[in-house]
């Protein structure tokens, strides 16, 4: 957003009214709002990195943000050099129109596959740079996790082809917004053996049922 002042002069020598030169002033931008920020409920343990306007297919990469999501960084970025050696595939589940099928889309339970290099460059880039934000907050790489990824669709860039007998046809590209969000994974807790430990389950009981077991356990 930009204010504009428009401020006419008199020419003392013409008697003529000019305009002086616009003057742009640059007002502060507002905050970037992330759009999975409330799942980042401890700061202290969470990185995020943003990347917009990417010049990479929006299908493209939200197929491959799906395989990531959940996934170990470490493991990430193995699997994302697989992908650039085309010894793993990245599956298409929902964007599979025309997408032909390969056998490296069998682990998934998939059968339509894809290599799509330029969007894997891009997100291993923003990985890279959650791993440094990681970095500053002195997490260990080896407990991070890709807690959630969101891709969403940039507003197309347009431009013109030229077609036989004097016709022009749109040729737009399909930019993109993604965010990722990376979590230090949370210790596992072993389940105690102890039957007098383990707390009784009150799923099967009504409320008044509820009601009396706590008051016969706050007695004791």
């Amino acid at each position: 957003m930009y204010c504009t002042n428009k401020v006419q002069a008199t020419n003392a020598v013409s008697g003529r009214l000019h305009r002086p030169a616009k003057c742009k002033t640059r007002l502060p931008s507002r905050m970037v709002r992330y759009a999975a920020a409330a799942l980042a409920t401890n700061p202290e343990k969470t990185a995020r990195a943003r990347g917009e306007y990417l010049r990479t297919h929006f299908k493209n990469m939200r197929e491959a943000a799906a395989v990531l999501s959940g996934m170990k960084l470490t493991k990430a970025y193995a699997y994302l050099g697989n992908v650039l050696e085309h010894k793993q595939a990245i599956p298409f589940r929902r964007f599979s129109g025309g997408v032909g099928r390969t056998a490296q889309a069998k682990e998934f339970k998939a059968t339509q596959g894809r290599w799509p290099e330029k969007s894997v460059k891009f997100i291993t880039r923003l990985l890279k740079n959650a791993e440094a934000n990681a970095d500053a907050k002195s997490l260990e790489l080896e407990d991070l996790t890709i807690k959630n990824i969101v891709v969403q669709q940039a507003r197309k860039t347009r431009r013109r082809t030229y077609r036989a007998h004097g016709r022009i046809n749109p040729y737009q590209g399909h930019p993109c917004h993604v965010e990722i969000i990376l979590s230090v994974s949370e210790e596992e807790v072993e389940r105690s053996k102890d039957k007098e430990a383990v707390a009784p389950s009150f799923s099967s009981l009504n409320r008044r049922q509820v009601a009396r077991r706590r008051i016969e356990a706050a007695r004791a």
